[in-house]
């Protein structure tokens, strides 16, 4: 098969091919090593962490099976920062950062860093495993605190490339500070063994390559696979149409935020010819009094999902394909420009989301074919964290963050929505929780999970439709936290595509009524009460008068939507047996098409 020569010319493909599989099975292996030891559920089960290898010159080298929104940028940050601190690391060395001011995503991150030493003592590589911790001291018990006016009321530890272990032993100062903070200190400490054995794991595998290969060798590879990666990046933007579109996303009033609510505004322009990028975010509010501002690491991740999710698989995510991406962000600004003290208690999530939904938008407004909808937004009542005691257990207390249910897929120009995406930092990586387990381990019930018919965001490809879950306490009450936007302002479609489902949040009361339930805070859930919680869908792509009827008969089938949808939206018709009328069908979709 031919190929672009000036995207795909390497001195040696194989070997570069055979290195870079290499460096991504070490990246693999030690999110596999955290995935399996982790204790908490945010970890072995909702698989809600990050490996890579960076280069000493603070360069994402290689990530595999991580969340975007923890790797494609800030673990590059972090490095500089954390070389400015400890500029000559040593072996057995390994460092905590969770700092959202110095390269991090939000305090709940917890990130070990082990520099690579070779025999010589210099330092070659470093090492990033990162995980969401269910507690990590806030004055709250959640690591979504999105009413926190500055940091000082969020209450996080925050850790700015703390020194956790020498000679390859923990340092007991600092174990003992989280251990006394954190609420549930035995499975904190659980969670840290786990960052610490896949880093190590990371650093060992490193250390046999580059003596088996040459650390001359291996570094000479970095340099071409990111040179190699330039070229791809390059060929995939020249793709796309020059020009330069703006999009808007809104996020809805929470508290601190004005009434209207947040709109985060993305500029983009394209150079198709030079094959190059520019996202700007400058138009954008100043940091707001709560706990949603958006690190500089989370806003700039973001832009990336957006890009890399539009221009499809092809090209590498690494600090070669970068070169051809600006960002440009703004001090003070509550995307991308949080300083200290304020508070980035939901840098993950919520205004982020926001930024990648509008980067992708924007996009699809250069032209047909390209960029995506709105995927759904986040943090949903059925990913509360919850909290209380355990009575099964001594009244031990629990804490941990659900992913019991979340679609938010959106729709794309040649594909329906990934059903399970959660949202756009995950990209479908997380998991979501074994129902079975999930009542295992804490004292709950699950009443139900599914998606809701007709809640689709309907195009010619369509968006993720909305999930429903319901679940509530089996002992003691129980305490749930979230931040759950799209209440009021629903994702939206693209390029004639039409918006998804809204999310929603009911207390059902011992007696069945249904008690609405604020979508930002918390709620106390006695015995007997149960949260029925709604997730947002995504937004659909392209007409829906243009989707196959057969596609359209699919979803009927699969009961993603009703038949009367299916006639109202899509203008298909269906038979008694519940196949496509196609005379019908022609008939129907000539009335609703508007007229040109």
């Amino acid at each position: 098969m031919m190929q672009d020569s000036s995207a795909d010319a390497v001195a040696d493909p194989s070997r570069l091919a055979i290195l870079a599989n290499r460096l991504e099975s070490i990246a693999r292996q030690m999110a596999h090593t955290l995935h399996r030891t982790g204790r908490s559920g945010l970890i072995n089960t909702a698989r809600d962490l990050s490996c890579c290898i960076l280069t000493a010159r603070h360069e994402l080298l290689s990530e595999a099976e991580s969340l975007p929104s923890h790797v494609l940028v800030g673990p590059d940050i972090m490095s500089e920062w954390l070389q400015r601190w400890h500029p000559n690391p040593r072996p057995g060395d390994a460092f905590l950062h969770n700092s959202p001011y110095h390269g991090n995503s939000h305090a709940a991150d917890h990130a070990i860093m082990v520099p690579v030493i070779d025999d010589a003592g210099v330092h070659r590589f470093t090492v990033f495993a990162k995980a969401h911790q269910a507690d990590i001291g806030n004055s709250r018990p959640t690591s979504y605190f999105s009413a926190a006016r500055d940091v000082y009321e969020e209450g996080a530890l925050i850790f700015p490339g703390v020194q956790v272990q020498r000679d390859y032993r923990d340092i007991d100062d600092i174990v003992r500070m989280c251990r006394l903070r954190i609420r549930v200190p035995d499975q904190w400490w659980g969670d840290y063994q786990a960052l610490i054995g896949a880093a190590r794991i990371g650093e060992r595998l490193l250390l046999a390559l580059g003596n088996e290969i040459g650390w001359d060798a291996l570094e000479q590879h970095a340099a071409d696979w990111f040179d190699y990666s330039e070229r791809r990046m390059r060929a995939a933007l020249r793709k796309l149409p020059s020009g330069r579109t703006t999009a808007s996303s809104v996020h809805d009033p929470f508290p601190g935020t004005p009434t209207e609510g947040v709109p985060i505004n993305v500029t983009v322009e394209v150079d198709g010819d030079a094959g190059r990028i520019e996202v700007d975010l400058r138009d954008n509010p100043d940091c707001l009094p709560n706990g949603m501002n958006v690190s500089e690491a989370n806003a700039s991740a973001a832009v990336m999902i957006g890009i890399f999710s539009s221009i499809g698989e092809t090209v590498p995510r690494n600090a070669g394909s970068y070169r051809c991406i600006a960002i440009r962000l703004r001090e003070n600004c509550c995307v991308g420009g949080a300083r200290h003290p304020a508070s980035c208690s939901l840098s993950t999530t919520n205004l982020a989301s926001k930024i990648g939904n509008a980067t992708q938008c924007a996009i699809a407004g250069l032209a047909e074919g390209f960029g995506l909808a709105e995927a759904g937004t986040i943090v949903p009542a059925s990913m509360a964290v919850i909290s209380g005691r355990d009575p099964r257990y001594d009244n031990r207390p629990f804490i941990n963050s659900l992913f019991l249910m979340h679609t938010g897929g959106a729709g794309a120009p040649s594909a329906d929505a990934w059903l399970t995406t959660v949202h756009i930092g995950d990209l479908g990586l997380c998991y979501l929780d074994s129902v079975e387990l999930d009542e295992l381990r804490y004292p709950l019930r699950v009443v139900r999970r599914g998606i809701e018919t007709d809640s689709e965001g309907a195009g010619r490809f369509c968006g993720a439709p909305a999930g429903i879950c319901e679940y509530g306490p089996t002992g003691d009450p129980m305490e749930a936290w979230f931040a759950s936007d799209g209440t009021v302002n629903a994702p939206l479609g693209v390029r004639g595509g039409l918006e998804g489902g809204r999310s929603a949040q009911f207390k059902r009361n011992r007696d069945g009524s249904l008690t609405p339930v604020e979508p930002c805070g918390g709620v106390v859930l006695h015995p007997g009460e149960t949260l029925v919680a709604r997730c947002c869908g995504g937004g659909g792509y392209g007409d829906p008068l243009d989707r196959e009827p057969e596609r359209v008969t699919e979803d009927v089938k699969e009961f993603r939507i009703s038949a009367e949808r299916a006639g109202a939206v899509y203008g298909v018709v269906l038979d008694p047996n519940g196949e496509v009328d196609e005379k019908a069908t022609i008939a129907l979709r000539r009335r609703l098409r508007p007229v040109s």
